[in-house]
């Protein structure tokens, strides 16, 4: 009977085999990396008019830290990625993660806060008109809607809106 000296590819030790497992590790490694790199997503909030709805990630938000006020401000001023559509006297929901509920949140038009957090993951604005002429103003044609989580005066995050105006 002969004998193969340890190591060699009769046996399934010696070169081929630690070249895979060094493959398997180092594919392992990689996996690991691109996993480490990637960002946990924010959550999000939903806007719904009629059978229309447009989601969104925030614009600003700090994994649930504070965001000074100057920030948030700016943050509801940047140009939403999406816009939707609403007719007068059309019922405005909003949804949002438990997430964001937890702490609160509230409505911002145009960079102004319009009402109290609320601690709700869903609410309807009904028949309310978001694009009513003002005195010796006519109607705008779109208005920026902002979902702000805040608990008091602390702002976590930012998610933006934009709303046309159906009527015009």
């Amino acid at each position: 009977m002969t004998t193969l000296p340890r190591g060699s590819a009769a046996t399934g030790h010696g070169p081929v085999r630690r070249r895979r497992a060094v493959a398997a590790v180092g594919a392992v490694s990689a996996g690991l990396l691109v996993l480490a790199a990637c960002d946990k997503p924010t959550p999000m909030a939903t806007v719904t008019v009629g059978k229309t709805s447009k989601s969104a990630e925030a614009e600003c938000y700090e994994d649930g830290k504070a965001i000074n006020r100057e920030k948030a401000t700016e943050c509801t001023r940047e140009k939403a990625e999406d816009t939707i559509s609403v007719p007068q006297g059309e019922t405005l929901r909003i949804g949002v993660d438990p997430e964001i509920a937890d702490e609160g949140w509230a409505l911002w038009i145009n960079g102004q806060q319009v009402i109290s957090p609320l601690k709700k993951t869903y609410y309807a604005f009904q028949g309310v008109d978001l694009f009513a002429a003002q005195q010796g103003q006519s109607a705008p044609k779109e208005l920026n809607i902002s979902v702000v989580q805040q608990s008091g005066e602390d702002v976590q995050g930012v998610w933006n809106f934009k709303l046309e105006n159906a009527d015009d």
